[in-house]
């Protein structure tokens, strides 16, 4: 038997996203932000709210870093949600973080966030707050790299946010092989 929890913002898994931008001054600022995903085969959506500061820094410089939140930083990726860059104005510093230019696009990767989406603007829906951007590289520490050479969750260890219990859970066991377990039912 099921229960119903009428309409909820429950999802599984819920990705935590840390968003780094540079604001006017050229100080790096993030985020937490936990509605986004993938929309396009080369684009990322988030859910933001124009108040922030980072979202007003994506839309003065068009470009920003998404880097997944990891289980060994989840204290710092927490307290960038909880402080605003309006009223903390080093709130990276004051997280422990450091950052470096990103590769590709004019924006920050955190350090210690081993995986960074760079991204550059595309849209911004006003009554829905979605934002689109174009995925221009990911760029990865080699310390979460597998032996072939790719991103291994198991290293990287990225956590996702849990809407009902208002917790952070690490992803990274692996529960079957995607477009090859199913093919038994053939």
């Amino acid at each position: 038997m099921r229960k119903d929890f009428g309409k909820q913002t429950w999802l599984y898994p819920m990705p935590v996203l840390i968003i780094a931008t540079y604001g006017e001054d050229g100080t790096p600022d993030a985020m937490n932000a936990a509605w986004g995903g993938i929309h396009d085969t080369n684009q990322i959506c988030i859910c933001l709210s124009e108040e922030h500061k980072t979202v007003q820094n994506i839309f003065a410089r068009k470009e920003f870093t998404v880097s997944p939140a990891t289980a060994s930083q989840t204290i710092p990726a927490d307290y960038v949600g909880l402080v605003s860059g309006n009223q903390v104005s080093d709130k990276i510093q004051k997280a422990g973080w450091h950052t470096s230019p990103a590769p590709h696009v004019n924006a920050p990767v955190i350090d210690e966030l081993p995986m960074a989406l760079e991204c550059r603007f595309v849209s911004y829906d006003e009554a829905s707050g979605l934002l689109v951007a174009d995925i221009v590289n990911v760029c990865a520490d080699e310390s979460v790299l597998g032996e072939d050479g790719q991103i291994d969750v198991s290293k990287l260890r990225p956590i996702t946010f849990d809407p009902v219990h208002h917790a952070y859970l690490e992803l990274g066991v692996r529960a079957g092989g995607a477009f090859s377990d199913g093919k038994q039912l053939f």
